[in-house]
């Protein structure tokens, strides 16, 4: 990146900087940035022209000066001279001599088992099309493992699936002419402020708000009612709702006929699905559930905003496909503000050839499950998949020493002697600490890159606002150079970040990146209400919405999965020996693993904490503040105690992804989750772990 690129890019009338928020939130925000000078900037702001977000913006984005600006910021390559997982056992070295290094770690590999032993392992550390996907493009081009991203989307994708057919919905800015809005399974005051402008526009009309929740998160605080759920059990309180709604008559039976395979056996089966049947499993008192039921079945406009959390679970997939069965009884998807929306990926239909180099993509080589690291990594044989181990590891945009589940077992791959491992990183997190080599990365105002807006409906560019720090370098060019090396040939590897959104955009159909950016700088591809709300047929083969889903259409391969909508009681309940359902919820002011460097963040968190019950904090004979020990077969981990009289008995809530440091013994919170896949085919179930609890000494 030199000046004169950065000086074509012209600043906003306001003197701000155009640019888009990379990290891992359905908001996907256009920026305006506040810039001090080519290597400085000052404050970030939403962009006020997008009418979604209107000038909003986190503010965890808003001060992101404290990131990019941060003194413990990765500036050069760094190799390893001392035992892993120590911070300060690295010396510098060239850029050169680094990726001499990790290609030479990378072909010992490939000499002695072929190219599935090096595993090149990404996730969404940043949402960009480009510099997050590039690297499918460097696996398929060499032939490495495929990777199975399965750790975030697999198990509501699968349910929405299900149902629906296709991965969008209505679009969300019809939320201010709502009459009801019910947020279920998600926080957005912590985790996508835009939601909430929404949903204060439309209460200022008279509309009312619902959250479904395990805990009274900030979210739910200011619901009008507060469903609050026992984790894992969403899909019979959606059952019981459905139960009443037939009982009632307040089911739209025109819409049932036309839109959907509605028949009698649905309803036989609802009728054991009563409001009693659900409280005994959900905890969700009666009275309420025919309160929500009738405020939702007496609502036209009724609008459902289906978060990630509830389908973080073994029965995640058939509690989602329950949840969406709801609009559907009704018919809310008939009118403007009715119906729901999970998420938005379904409209913008790139072209992926050269951005995930598919034209070179194998299908007969094997595919590791990135949920499943610590059990690839430790040679467990069904998750190598029938190939050889994992000898060579290449990490970019995660975290998995922190992020994915059985810590200690991801922990014993990592310290493997025999595996190499190389991380392109922007601090030293607990995986760049672990590394033989460790290279630094830029951040998303110092690089090109292409967006789309899971929860609303733009696609968007960017370029860098100010030069990259140091020595730091993008994806796009680590991928490009360290493949040449390695015999990588595909024509990307020769191409700008710019050319490559250009080509993708034309063979998408749509205009050339600098027309994009000449005009607004984003796409709005929002649907045609009739097409968002599926009044000319939802995605499925026979074009109608599934209460009677075909699990093998998206991935099932047995038949356990529920056949109508349901509770499906295979999850990890708690018993005698682990009384506890934990919920590892997102925070307000981290976001994953992202953030946990910031100096305000850190201190707007403060500690690790557990939200428990003051009644099962008097019986385990503790109180507010003291240090406890949380545990399961898999680990124990010490933090603290923070009385809290918003959850039910028996549910215990830690907010945010902590580093492990932050935590005595360098256990985390994800020692504890377990890596085991849900049904239908895969996915993270962060959400779903039983735990016992005690005074620690």
């Amino acid at each position: 990146m030199t000046s004169s690129i950065l000086s074509a890019i012209d600043a906003e009338e306001n003197g701000r900087f155009h640019s888009v928020c990379p990290h891992d939130c359905p908001s996907q925000c256009p920026l305006e940035v506040a810039r001090v000078d080519a290597h400085t900037i000052k404050r970030i702001y939403g962009a006020s022209r997008s009418d979604y977000h209107a000038g909003i913006v986190c503010a965890k984005v808003a001060r992101y000066n404290e990131r990019v600006h941060h003194p413990d910021r990765l500036g050069t390559p760094l190799r390893r001279i001392g035992a892993k997982g120590d911070r300060t056992a690295f010396e510098p070295i060239s850029w050169d001599d680094a990726l001499d290094e990790v290609a030479e770690g990378m072909t010992r590999a490939i000499q002695r088992h072929g190219g599935e032993a090096v595993w090149a392992y990404d996730f969404a550390g940043t949402m960009g099309q480009v510099q997050r996907h590039g690297i499918s493009r460097f696996r398929n081009d060499l032939k490495l493992s495929r990777h199975i991203g399965s750790i975030c989307t697999y198990l509501p994708d699968a349910g929405w699936a299900a149902g629906v057919g296709v991965k969008h919905g209505v679009d969300p800015r019809e939320m201010t002419e709502s009459d009801l809005i019910v947020i279920w399974g998600g926080n957005p005051v912590n985790t996508q402020v835009h939601l909430m402008t929404q949903i204060a526009a439309s209460r200022k009309r008279g509309a009312k708000l619902v959250v479904v929740d395990p805990y009274r998160t900030k979210t739910a605080a200011q619901a009008d009612l507060h469903l609050m759920v026992r984790p894992g059990t969403d899909g019979a309180l959606a059952a019981a709702v459905m139960h009443v709604l037939f009982k009632e008559g307040l089911a739209d039976r025109d819409y049932l006929r036309d839109f959907t395979d509605h028949g009698p056996e649905l309803e036989r089966h609802l009728e054991r699905k009563t409001p009693e049947w659900a409280e005994a499993i959900s905890g969700v008192p009666v009275e309420q559930i025919i309160e929500f039921a009738r405020l939702w079945g007496g609502t036209k406009r009724a609008f459902m905003r289906c978060g990630y959390g509830f389908a973080r679970s073994r029965n995640g997939a058939a509690q989602m496909h329950a949840v969406t069965c709801l609009p559907a009884v009704t018919g809310a998807w008939r009118h403007r503000g009715g119906g729901a929306l999970y998420g938005n990926a379904g409209i913008y239909k790139l072209d992926r050839t050269l951005l995930d180099g598919t034209d070179v993509a194998d299908p007969t080589i094997r595919a590791l499950d990135m949920t499943r690291i610590g059990r690839v990594l430790t040679g467990e044989q069904e998750s190598l998949n029938g190939g050889p181990p994992v000898e060579a590891l290449f990490v970019q945009n995660t975290n998995p020493m922190s992020v994915a589940p059985e810590t200690r077992r991801v922990r014993e791959g990592f310290a493997r002697n025999d595996l190499f491992v190389c991380v392109h990183e922007q601090f030293m997190t607990d995986t760049a600490a672990m590394a033989d080599i460790v290279l630094p990365a830029t951040m998303f105002l110092e690089h090109t890159d292409m967006y789309t807006g899971g929860g609303h409906t733009l696609l968007m560019l960017s370029k860098p606002v100010i030069e990259p720090y140091a020595d730091c370098r993008t994806n796009h060019q680590l991928l490009s150079t360290l493949a040449k090396r390695l015999g990588g040939t595909h024509r990307g590897f020769d191409m700008s970040e710019w050319d490559i959104i250009d080509e993708t955009l034309r063979l998408s159909g749509m205009p050339s990146a600098d027309e994009v950016w000449a005009k607004d700088k984003w796409i709005d591809c929002a649907l045609p209400f009739e097409d968002a709300h599926f009044l000319n047929g939802f995605g499925t083969p026979d074009k109608r919405f599934h209460f009677a889903p075909d699990w093998s259409r998206v991935g099932a391969n047995n038949s356990d999965m529920p056949s109508l909508p349901d509770h499906f009681d295979n999850i990890d309940k708690a018993d005698e020996e682990r009384p506890f359902r934990l919920v590892a919820a997102p925070a307000q002011s981290y976001l994953n693993s992202t953030f946990t460097e910031t100096p305000t963040s850190q201190k707007t968190e403060k500690r690790p904490s557990a939200k428990l019950h003051p009644d099962d904090l008097s019986t385990l004979g503790l109180k507010d503040g003291d240090r406890i020990l949380m545990g399961n077969r898999r680990a124990e981990i010490t933090l603290h105690a923070e009385a809290f009289d918003g959850l039910q008995l028996g549910v215990v809530v830690v907010e945010s992804v902590w580093p492990n440091t932050a935590f005595k013994n360098e256990l985390g919170i994800n020692a504890l989750t377990s890596a085991d896949p849900g049904p239908p085919n895969g996915g993270g179930v962060f959400h779903d772990t039983a735990v016992w609890i005690k005074a620690a000494s």
